[in-house]
């Protein structure tokens, strides 16, 4: 691959400036027609700003330039490869997107009566069906707008279900590979965390939920594959220990990625799970949303599902509200509907075949990267992975260097960082998942560069140390971002 220069100087910052410190006062971008009524005859004056302080006055080349620049400079999946391991940063076939804008779906409106959704509710009853056939689950819910909410969601179900055998309990057992979701969903629920720790296999075994449990323990929530990439080998004997103490199995499926097609949760004992269809089933991801995170369950909770529901009748799909054990809306409305849309459009073209390929195509292109980098990266466990591989800076930080360090060279190779410091179990953390859409030119190509940073680092340590060299924008001091965030600008004062 063509790769940087190791000798070549930090390139200049190439910072774009605010629109704020352009312009000049009585430029713009647009100009009335001479018939038009003035702005402040046309608009009511209550709805008039009078004054804008500091507002740039630019035309419209400025503008466009400004926007365009901004564009060639945002990191896309269009453009090059995401190696986040447990986000799943895959490829969105147009096709979805083209269908999830058919006037039928997008001019639906949320407030109209079933009577005249009947081809959307139709859609989301249908969608219901697959996810459930596909999670091994009996009734699955679209309210839950992205994984975290469908998160509190079921743990809100498992509460809902507990109280009305007269005992909500108040624990909730965290394993230490869990996301970091889970702790935060579990404590909105009123629920204290219990962690167990993973074993040195990177799994959870029987034994240590056994030492855990008892009756003040409402459920335990688990991650499978968990986020080490790592099977779950032992989850249907850690489901029977929480069963028998008369607990809930609560499955984080945003790993579903790795399974869809071959294993289905609802076979291993879970009660409840959440999907992230913008993670496994392809939909938009990224920039806070869209999301959305359908919760599955087993029949014994069906009653307590959020409210509305879909359900079919001799005249059609109705929407029921009228479920006295549900625990209610969870959202105003009933779902991210083009996100749903995408997800429907993406099983139906793949189908069952589909699915499974694209799960072991997600796991070949996992290993193929771990027995690729092995020699060069520490791997934090042995275990065979699944859809993504986790190492260790270890080998490069006897040299100083650190996975901040790595993460910030890649950018000089094109490429997008893989997760880093994550899973908290691992120091030094590289956290890579290739998903299944990427070619094996592409995986050969990071590989290559990370491989080529592995060598500089034992050969020109600073080299990757002060990197990144070649992007607009030099490293920043993140952490004082974080505690010292600017959160208002002002203008500097500028001689014209």
């Amino acid at each position: 691959m063509s790769e940087p220069s190791r000798t070549d100087p930090p390139q200049p910052n190439q910072s774009q400036r605010l629109l704020f410190e352009g312009g000049s006062p009585g430029r713009t971008a647009f100009s009335w027609p001479d018939k038009t009524p003035a702005v402040s005859e046309s608009i009511p004056e209550t709805y008039l700003r009078q004054d804008i302080p500091d507002f740039p006055e630019l035309g419209e080349l400025e503008l466009l330039r400004h926007f365009t620049r901004l564009s060639q400079r945002n990191y896309a999946i269009e453009s090059q490869f995401y190696p986040l391991g447990s986000c799943t940063m895959k490829y969105n076939p147009k096709i979805n997107e083209v269908v999830a804008r058919y006037p039928g779906f997008s001019l639906v409106h949320p407030l109209a009566p079933p009577a005249l959704n009947q081809g959307a509710l139709e859609l989301l009853f249908g969608l219901e069906q697959m996810l459930a056939e596909i999670s091994g689950m009996d009734d699955v819910s679209h309210q839950p707008s992205a994984g975290a909410q469908g998160e509190l969601t079921g743990l809100m179900l498992i509460r809902a279900y507990l109280s009305a055998q007269g005992n909500p309990r108040k624990k909730i057992i965290v394993p230490d590979t869990a996301h970091g979701t889970n702790p935060a969903s579990s404590t909105l629920c009123g629920y204290d965390v219990v962690q167990v720790s993973s074993n040195e296999q990177g799994v959870i075994a029987a034994a240590a939920v056994a030492d855990a449990m008892d009756d003040d323990v409402a459920a335990l929530m688990i991650t499978n594959p968990n986020t080490l990439g790592i099977f779950e080998k032992n989850i249907e004997a850690v489901a029977e220990v929480v069963h028998d103490k008369g607990g809930l199995v609560y499955l984080d499926g945003a790993n579903l990625n790795a399974l869809m097609g071959i294993a289905k949760p609802g076979h291993m004992g879970v009660d409840v799970l959440h999907m992230n269809l913008h993670k496994t089933f392809s939909t938009p991801h990224g920039g806070g949303g869209p999301g959305a995170g359908p919760v599955g369950v087993k029949t014994f909770l069906r009653d307590f599902l959020p409210t509305p529901r879909i359900v079919k009748t001799a005249n059609g799909y109705e929407l029921i509200e009228d479920m006295p054990a549900s625990i209610g809306r969870v959202r105003s409305f009933f779902g991210n509907f083009g996100v749903l849309v995408r997800a429907y459009a993406y099983i139906l073209s793949l189908g069952g075949d589909g699915l499974e390929e694209t799960s072991r195509m997600a796991l070949l292109n996992a290993n193929y990267i771990r027995s690729k980098l092995e020699r060069h990266y520490q791997l934090a466990y042995t275990e065979p992975c699944m859809h993504e591989c986790v190492f260790n800076d270890r080998n490069q930080h006897r040299n100083g260097v650190s996975t901040l360090d790595i993460a910030k060279r890649l950018l000089d190779y094109g490429f997008h960082p893989p997760t880093i410091y994550f899973p908290l179990v691992v120091s030094g953390a590289l956290m890579i998942e290739p998903t299944e859409t990427e070619t094996p030119e592409t995986l050969d190509q990071f590989i290559e560069a990370m491989i080529a940073i592995a060598q500089e680092s034992r050969e020109t340590p600073d080299l990757v140390k002060n990197a990144p060299h070649t992007t607009p924008v030099r490293r920043l001091d993140e952490a004082k971002a974080a505690r010292k965030p600017v959160l208002r600008w002002e203008r500097p004062e500028v001689e014209r």
